[in-house]
């Protein structure tokens, strides 16, 4: 595979940047600055700088919505509408929230529209954290006994849901019934320590052909794997921690990855001196469009 190199796309100074998502309906990416509870949102043909909002705590991840955009704020899931700033609403509660401090971290939708999303240990530590999906009005455990809940993505054929818990270094696939939701019993997939990669697995994305693309936080490096696990590629970063990537632009060719400042003092900081931006790199292979999120109940406002 031959790729292009990574370049700055825009040069932001963000303390843990988050969840890029690519609308091709409305040909905009979307992420998050966790720590901040900023939201973004870009349109990278227009020449403007991204709109930011404040969601008053910190947000792990976003999702697309019929009717807006799901944010997995620390205490819970709302429902955002389009254009941003507007009208919001709770849809669920987190679980782990008051009892542990756990707060909602990666996720993203199904190509049924469940909005699967997981946690992380408060003190990033314990596996005290959990796998969820939205569905009907409810958020429904599945996987307990997780540390940081990262990298959960889809295969093009959708048999397969990939997902890993940080902590590990490795990566997990289950097999997957689209239609139920049902996952089967996990394999490790991929061993970042059998491949000798630095850093952990965070955020990932799945291109058309089937290749898992995961940022390696700690690691300053993305990389790709084909549907068999084997590494096909790295691409080197100007800072320690990329956190994930997303497939956007007209075409789907443009693979965006956000990044961190958190957990880098004042050396390294001199040293990364474009840490917290968001980059971007042309891509040989599409990535797939993001599956919306339903629900029954539109919201109000929305666009």
């Amino acid at each position: 595979m031959t790729e292009s190199t990574i370049r700055v796309a825009l040069d932001l100074d963000m303390s843990l940047g988050e969840s890029p998502l690519w609308s091709v309906r409305h040909q905009t990416l979307y992420w998050v600055d966790i720590n901040r509870g900023h939201l973004y949102a870009w349109r990278p043909q227009s020449g403007d700088a991204p709109t930011v909002v404040e969601l008053g705590e910190k947000v792990g991840c976003i999702a697309l919505h019929r009717d807006g955009l799901l944010a997995a704020k620390a205490s819970g899931i709302d429902r955002l509408a389009l254009p941003l700033g507007g009208r919001h609403e709770r849809l669920v509660d987190n679980p782990e929230w008051q009892a542990r401090g756990n707060r909602f971290n990666d996720g993203r939708c199904d190509a049924s529209g469940r909005f699967w999303v997981g946690t992380i240990d408060a003190d990033e530590t314990h596996a005290t954290a959990a796998l969820y999906h939205l569905e009907g009005g409810a958020l429904h455990p599945r996987r307990s006994g997780i540390g940081i809940a990262n990298g959960l993505a889809f295969s093009p054929d959708r048999r397969w849901l990939y997902h890993t818990d940080s902590l590990t270094r490795r990566i997990q696939r289950y097999p997957f019934d689209v239609e139920s939701g049902d996952m089967g019993s996990p394999e490790t997939w991929v061993d970042l320590e059998a491949h000798g990669l630095p850093g952990v697995p965070d955020g990932a994305a799945v291109d058309s052909d089937g290749n898992y693309w995961s940022a390696l936080y700690g690691g300053g490096h993305v990389v790709c794997f084909s549907p068999r696990g084997r590494l096909l590629s790295s691409h080197a970063l100007p800072c320690q921690h990329p956190t994930m990537v997303a497939f956007g632009g007209a075409d789907l060719r443009t693979l965006y990855i956000t990044t961190a400042t958190q957990h880098l003092d004042d050396e390294e900081r001199k040293r990364w001196p474009l840490a917290g931006s968001l980059f971007s790199m042309a891509a040989s292979t599409p990535g797939q469009p993001e599956p919306e999120c339903v629900s029954s109940a539109p919201l109000a406002g929305a666009t």
